[in-house]
């Protein structure tokens, strides 16, 4: 490999590294206009499902809208009928290294029902959801039932819009309005810890550490090159995982990552270090971090906080707040134990996220597979 090859891999490597090891993961902005923007509007009857009605077409759609750790969208969907639904988790999109409990695909899944739920109003029905799951592995996660309903009014612009902003983030702390919005979708489970402070330090120092424990994980590594996305074929081929754009990678390092780069890439030693140097510079940006915690450790009560997460991500854009979650300390056994040393027993944290403004909040990148990809009847 010749210098100026070294030079552009390195940083196209440590950009990509940093963004694939944060919990809500992002996709190809270019590509989601192409392949998804259709889909909100209309189901292909070439490919239609029983059951699957425009309006339940819709409905899916938005909710599938929801981040996932990796974007590996680990939801699927079976129609019982028009009206009663069953949610379901796909085995094959866990991440079982650095998720092996299952709990941030859990998580996921109530982001996922707290859009469904959200549209289900805006196009005229109560979404009733009863919990299934008695354990994080449990297939079945919850059945929905639509009840009619007058059409309830909410900007859908917020579900569309809604991203991971890991980048830029200025270093003012957040209002107390600001602050007081969130608290008002999440409730008495969020808590804020500015800039300078004592507790933000130990996040910022958790967070850098057990980066680096996950980054030097061989099988870590592994299980992150397989969600991967260099290539524009690879994501239209997926439509998950992760890609240059939503990575943030943009320009002739873009370009290179798309055209050169491989999963191979992935486990060099280069990327590794680039990565861990690029997660230093940016946890030192921004207001400081918000974290949310659980009521307890039941699937139900994941589901719950899940929910509540995605409320609050639902409302950043409009307030220019960046929301950049990252996971690592609670994954990784080294942070657990930290964190539980520095927390009282009934602070359950699922989860932290390094947050600021920004002065231009980026269009979303995020791509999402087709209605009918998780869909069956």
């Amino acid at each position: 490999m010749d210098r100026r090859e070294f030079i552009t891999k390195g940083m196209t490597a440590g950009t990509l590294a940093l963004g694939a090891s944060a919990l809500f993961s992002s996709c190809n902005g270019d590509l989601r206009s192409k392949l998804m923007h259709p889909q909100m509007h209309t189901n292909d009857n070439s490919d239609h499902i029983k059951y699957m009605t425009q309006e339940v077409y819709k409905i899916l759609y938005y909710a599938s809208l929801a981040p996932s750790g990796h974007n590996a969208q680990p939801w699927s969907v079976k129609l019982l009928n028009e009206t009663e639904w069953i949610i379901e988790s796909d085995i094959e999109r866990r991440l079982s290294v650095v998720d092996p409990g299952n709990r941030e695909s859990v998580l996921s899944m109530g982001a996922f029902i707290e859009n469904l739920v959200t549209v289900a109003a805006v196009f005229g029905f109560n979404a009733h959801v009863t919990i299934l799951a008695k354990n994080n592995f449990d297939r079945k996660v919850a059945k929905v039932y639509l009840e009619k309903r007058t059409p309830q009014k909410y900007p859908l612009q917020r579900i569309t819009t809604r991203r991971t902003v890991k980048s830029n983030m200025l270093p003012r702390e957040l209002t107390k309005i600001d602050i007081k919005a969130f608290e008002d979708k999440v409730g008495s489970r969020l808590y804020y810890f500015p800039r300078g402070s004592s507790h933000a330090a130990f996040m910022d120092k958790e967070a850098i550490d057990n980066f680096r424990i996950q980054t030097e994980n061989d099988k870590a590594q592994e299980e992150l090159s397989h969600w991967v996305r260099f290539k524009n074929s690879d994501v239209e081929k997926y439509r998950d995982g992760m890609t240059t754009q939503g990575m943030e990678i943009s320009g002739i390092i873009g370009w290179y990552a798309r055209n050169f780069m491989s999963k191979k890439d992935v486990m060099s030693d280069s990327f590794r270090e680039k990565g861990i140097e690029k997660i230093i510079k940016q946890v030192g940006q921004g207001a400081g971090w918000l974290v949310i915690t659980s009521a307890g450790h039941s699937t139900a009560d994941l589901i719950d906080t899940g929910r509540r997460f995605q409320r609050m991500a639902l409302i950043a854009r409009e307030r220019n707040i960046a929301i950049h979650p990252m996971t690592q300390a609670i994954e990784e056994k080294h942070g657990q134990v930290n964190i539980k040393a520095n927390h009282k027993p009934d602070m359950i944290p699922q989860f932290m996220l390094r947050v600021g403004y920004v002065n231009k909040y980026p269009d979303p990148v995020t791509l999402r597979r087709p209605v009918q990809w998780f869909v069956k009847a």
